[in-house]
């Protein structure tokens, strides 16, 4: 004798099995029978693909409850399908190979099966035995009283009726059209609105339009038959999305008489006394505050907990892909489960299912696969689903120690409490989910603001973890690679609490570092947990504690990869999702960074370098002379100036010296500054005279052709006498002139202007003589100094002139400390170009 019935007609399209062994299996479990659903479930996918693909047909799926068994049938309409044949059971009658496979399998797995012809269809049915009760899980479906059995003299026809976003029919069942006497023909198409009997009630209620649009709704109304007359419906309506996300609205239709069909058992309607099951549970006393997911969720569960008497719950939210649940709040269970841990939707034994309420009896006698509740204690459990729109958003959870404790009453009850919490559960995640948006986003925008606003390499690097803790990680680890393809080695470690860092940093130093990976990211890195156990620190003051989810990501900047990210939790905490996909955006802002850094410190290093190289490595002692240099390059560092000095030994008691600047900065003017000092040396030590060292220099400058660059340079030789004074021969070509500071105070120029090198080919160019006498100064600056500006004042050669007056009997080095000091204060911004101050002196008194 059949005892329940529930069929469904299914498509010719790849879809339709996955939509069939859903169909299966949601009414296998309404009917209180998971033992035989996986089963069931295999055989209807098999012989609906047999149908929907390689017939081509469109496939009708029929499930009967009998007393003893489950008869489950599959129809489809290409009837010229071969059996098996019985000669081989590994070849087929049909030509193409592929048919039979489903009949193959009903008699490996099915009680008893076989196949029915008719016209133009064929039927393979199947009977599975239902097994004895045993204590375990059951899914809670609601206890009608009898005396709201459905009263109909014949059949309940139950219709279907679903309506797309605009309220028009978009399917319409035979039931629908026994009932209201309309073929589907002639009401697919229109709107809802043009059947439907609103009731209209001025200022109470809503109307049909928004009606429509509710998650779910279950009340009375009247429907307009073909023949005019109205009747009372029973109807329950729930918003639902296709795979594309298209909303519509699936209405379920029982004449009033039949309504106990549908009726929810704990609604209570106008004229009948309240549910005798109980109160309804209110999870959401007080208001919700939109604002705080964790505790709305946190009350909801302590709140299930108390009303249902139980000794512990929990609550786990999906993630966004609907694959996963997470853990995010619990009471009660106190033996170390971890906040945001994650399990499959699927977990569970085979007869779970995370979109139906159940009742699971004694855990010992048949344990859930979840687990959280491994070594809980716990006994009976109630879990039901949190949904919106008909999405799964996740499952409330109570248990107790005591078997047996809950049945369907509390089970549904707990449903009524969960599909009033589940909106606003969702409302409050979004809402959190937008802010936790925003967050990030300002996070990445101040994190790429601070990395951009340095090029120092270390500084880099102190900046990267200072951002990831504690924001992303309790503690943080950067590793960069070495050079040649050396392996990486650890540059920085923070910890958020400093008394832990030195700890820290001896781990990783013990500990292998992580292999370079994939270019992009996040690989778990379980190293340092056992580096700690293999020396015996895990219990370490040090270390308690420090120690949980360890994740990695790449460092990768221009296509490569540059180093690594270790970021680390406390134990018993895990990383949510969010923050994993936050860490990834932050480490590819750090990685450009970083690598920016090293460029730039590479570049300086090479700048410095080659800076040096274009300087003196130390001046000579020149017997009764004193000789001063001061030398500062404009900028930071990263470019080679253009200005230059040199004092050099021309031969025994004659010395060169030259001062000079180049046209421009960087790799070109580095090249000339380098060609004239070499060239300056060389050619005086062959021994030319001054003006023609300088033609020679003139001519190697223009053989470089583009790469020349004009130069202004002041050379001299200089020569002690036996009396004290020294004797001076100069060049001045197109440099600042040279000043004498007398003994008296007076300053004079020491010599004329004549042409710049690397201009003209043929020049003509002089050798001014001098004496300086005992106490005398002879001072040669580059234009930085003389061009000194404050917006439209300029130093030039008068005030440099009077600085230089104001240094009578002051050493060399003190002169040129001097004229440094009043460049610097002559405007409060720090000079911007190149500046060399050369000092020449004759003491008073001769120095042996």
């Amino acid at each position: 004798m059949v005892t329940a019935r529930a069929a469904a007609t299914f498509d010719p399209d790849g879809r339709s099995a996955a939509a069939a062994r859903s169909f299966v299996r949601d009414a296998l479990l309404g009917w209180g029978l998971p033992e035989v659903v996986d089963d069931a479930v295999v055989l209807v996918s098999e012989l609906v693909t047999n149908a929907v693909v390689h017939a081509g047909t469109a496939a009708e799926v029929c499930c009967l409850r009998e007393e003893e068994t489950v008869r489950i049938e599959v129809t489809d309409h290409h009837p010229e399908r071969g059996l098996p044949s019985l000669g081989d059971g590994h070849r087929y009658a049909d030509p193409d190979g592929e048919g039979g496979r489903g009949l193959l399998m009903c008699s490996a797995l099915a009680e008893r099966w076989g196949v029915e012809y008719a016209a133009g269809q064929k039927t393979v049915w199947f009977r599975l035995t239902l097994p004895a009760h045993v204590v375990g899980t059951r899914y809670a479906v609601p206890a009608t009283p009898g005396s709201d059995l459905p009263s109909s003299p014949g059949p309940v026809h139950v219709a279907v009726v679903q309506l797309d976003e605009d309220g028009r029919v978009l399917a319409w069942n035979p039931d629908a059209a026994a009932l209201f006497q309309y073929p589907a023909a002639a009401v697919l198409g229109r709107p809802w609105a043009d059947l439907a009997v609103w009731p209209q009630s001025a200022g109470r209620g809503l109307g049909l339009t928004d009606t429509l649009r509710l998650a779910r709704w279950e009340g009375g109304y009247g429907v307009r038959r073909a023949d005019g007359e109205e009747v009372e419906v029973y109807g329950v309506q729930v918003r639902v999305r296709d795979t594309e996300g298209v909303p519509s609205t699936l209405c379920l239709l029982v004449l009033e008489p039949d309504r106990a069909v549908l009726r929810s058992p704990a609604r209570t309607l106008p004229g009948e006394r309240p549910d005798p099951t109980g109160p309804r549970l209110d999870l959401l006393a007080g208001p919700v505050d939109t604002d705080d997911l964790d505790t709305l969720l946190q009350r909801t569960v302590e709140r299930a907990r108390d009303l249902l008497d139980a000794d512990a719950a929990y609550l786990l939210l999906t993630t966004d892909d609907e694959t996963e649940f997470e853990l995010r709040a619990a009471a009660g269970l106190n033996h170390g489960h971890r906040r945001h841990a994650r399990f499959p939707v699927g977990t569970g034994n085979r007869y779970e299912s995370a979109r139906l309420p159940s009742v699971h009896e004694d855990l010992a006698a048949r344990p859930t696969g979840l687990p959280l509740l491994a070594d809980s204690g716990m006994r009976s459990l109630v879990t039901v689903p949190l949904k919106v729109e008909g999405r799964l958003i996740g499952s409330l959870g109570i248990a107790t120690a005591v078997p047996g404790r809950y049945d369907n009453e509390d089970a549904l009850r707990l449903q009524f409490a969960a599909d009033r919490v589940a909106l606003a559960v969702e409302s409050t995640r979004l809402t959190e989910l937008e802010r936790l948006r925003r967050g990030s986003l300002s996070f990445l925008v101040e994190a790429s603001d601070l990395l951009a606003g340095t090029l120092e390499h270390e500084q880099t690097l102190a900046l990267m973890a200072q951002m990831a803790v504690p924001t992303l990680s309790s503690w943080c680890a950067v590793y960069t690679n070495g050079d040649h393809g050396a392996s990486a080695g650890l540059a920085f470690v923070l910890h958020e609490d400093e008394d832990r860092i030195d700890p820290l940093r001896d781990l990783l130093d013990k500990t292998p570092a992580p292999e370079a990976g994939p270019t992009h990211g996040v690989r778990f890195w379980t190293a340092p947990a056992r580096t700690a156990e293999a020396l015996g620190l895990t219990d370490s003051p040090e270390l308690a504690g420090l120690l949980g989810e360890t994740v990695v990501l790449p460092l990768t900047a221009r296509n490569r990869v540059i180093g690594l990210l270790a970021l680390g939790v406390p134990s018993g905490v895990r990383f949510r999702q969010e923050i994993l996909e936050l860490a990834e955006d932050l480490s590819r802002r750090a990685a450009l960074a970083l690598d920016n850094s090293r460029l730039y410190s590479e570049r300086t290093a090479t700048s410095q370098a080659l800076q040096r190289s274009l300087l003196p490595p130390d001046l000579p002692e020149i017997p009764g002379v004193e000789v001063d240099v001061y030398y500062q390059a404009a900028g930071e560092g990263n470019e080679v100036g253009g200005d230059f000095y040199d004092l050099f030994t021309i031969r025994e008691g004659t010395y060169g010296f030259a001062i000079g600047d180049v046209c421009g900065t960087g790799p070109e003017a580095a090249s000339v500054t380098g060609l004239a000092r070499h060239s300056l040396r060389l050619l005086a030590r062959e021994g030319l005279d001054a003006p023609q060292v300088l033609r020679r220099l003139n001519a190697a400058i223009l053989d470089e052709g583009s790469r020349s660059r004009f130069l202004t340079l002041l050379y001299g030789e200089l020569t002690p006498r036996p009396d004290g004074s020294t004797e001076l021969s100069l060049v001045c070509a197109g440099h600042p002139l040279p000043l004498r500071l007398r003994t008296d105070g007076r300053v004079d120029r020491a010599a004329t202007p004549q042409p710049l090198l690397g201009v003209m080919d043929d020049l003509d160019l002089t050798a001014e003589h001098l004496v300086l006498s005992p106490g005398e100064v002879l001072l040669c600056v580059t234009d930085g100094v003389t061009e000194r500006r404050e917006g439209r004042r300029m130093l030039g050669d008068d005030g440099l002139a009077e600085v230089l007056t104001g240094c009578t009997g002051l050493t060399a080095g003190a002169v040129a400390l001097r004229v440094q000091r009043a460049v610097e204060r002559f405007a409060p911004e720090p000079p911007s170009d190149d500046m060399a101050i050369l000092t020449l002196r004759v003491p008073t008194q001769r120095t042996t």
